[in-house]
């Protein structure tokens, strides 16, 4: 059976001489894999670059439950994204967005706030100007609320630490390692508070934002089974230097 339905795209494998297997996170049914075939020919009808990471799609694609590599009808890119793929600091924060988003969104099932979330987001991002430098940072804490573990905001100076397996701050530190010290807290803190405007900008020196992006990805760590080896950071780090 024939469904429509908007996409994200995530990533893609070379198959064969011409062809691609593409994970895409539809909005009807959650992570999918689909095969792409003839789109690496000389005069295909599609193009590679509708498939770069997190580019918007519309497609009709045929759907069998239980089935694991299913096959797409149409696609086009809908709404075409017109900065995010020219500015370097765009893409290369798409591109650790990206990353974090593979690891952390697995389920092949609809989650229509999360889609929406992360749909509307991408379209905000494209034509923010100026772009913020920390919108990454912004970003991952707004997706905990979509992904089940955002940190309740308790911070001052009575609860100084942040304890990262339990999503809040305390009085004291706790009785195993994941947990974040004063300063570092703070900081999370800040981050936290600002969320609500993904083009804040944070009053935050640079080498504590490289502490902060650490400490982010351990709490997804720590949060989500199977989440490890996010490395493009490091990327973005070379970018803003």
């Amino acid at each position: 059976m024939l469904h429509k339905t908007r996409g994200i795209v995530f990533s893609y494998t070379e198959y064969r001489e011409t062809s691609l297997i593409v994970k895409i996170y539809t909005e009807l049914f959650g992570i999918q894999s689909y095969i792409v075939n003839g789109v690496r020919k000389k005069n295909a009808k599609l193009n590679v670059g509708w498939f770069q990471p997190l580019t918007l799609v519309e497609l009709v694609v045929y759907h069998k439950e239980r089935h694991g590599l299913q096959r797409i009808s149409e696609i086009r890119p809908m709404p075409a994204l017109r900065d995010i793929p020219f500015d370097v600091i765009k893409s290369t924060i798409v591109l650790f967005l990206n990353e974090v988003l593979c690891k952390a969104i697995k389920e092949e099932e609809e989650n229509q706030l999360l889609f929406e979330f992360l749909f509307n987001t991408i379209q905000l991002f494209d034509v923010q100007q100026p772009v913020s430098k920390d919108f990454h940072l912004l970003f991952l804490i707004r997706l905990t609320r979509y992904l089940g573990f955002y940190p309740i905001q308790n911070y001052d100076t009575q609860h100084p630490f942040f304890n990262l397996i339990d999503g809040k701050f305390q009085s004291q530190i706790p009785l195993h390692p994941y947990y974040l010290n004063e300063s570092a807290a703070l900081n999370f803190s800040n981050l936290i508070f600002n969320s609500a405007d993904l083009s804040a900008r944070l009053n935050i020196i640079s080498e504590d934002k490289k502490k902060l992006i650490e400490n982010i990805l351990e709490y997804y760590r720590l949060h989500i089974g199977g989440f490890f080896g996010v490395k493009s950071h490091k990327i973005l780090e070379q970018i803003f230097e």
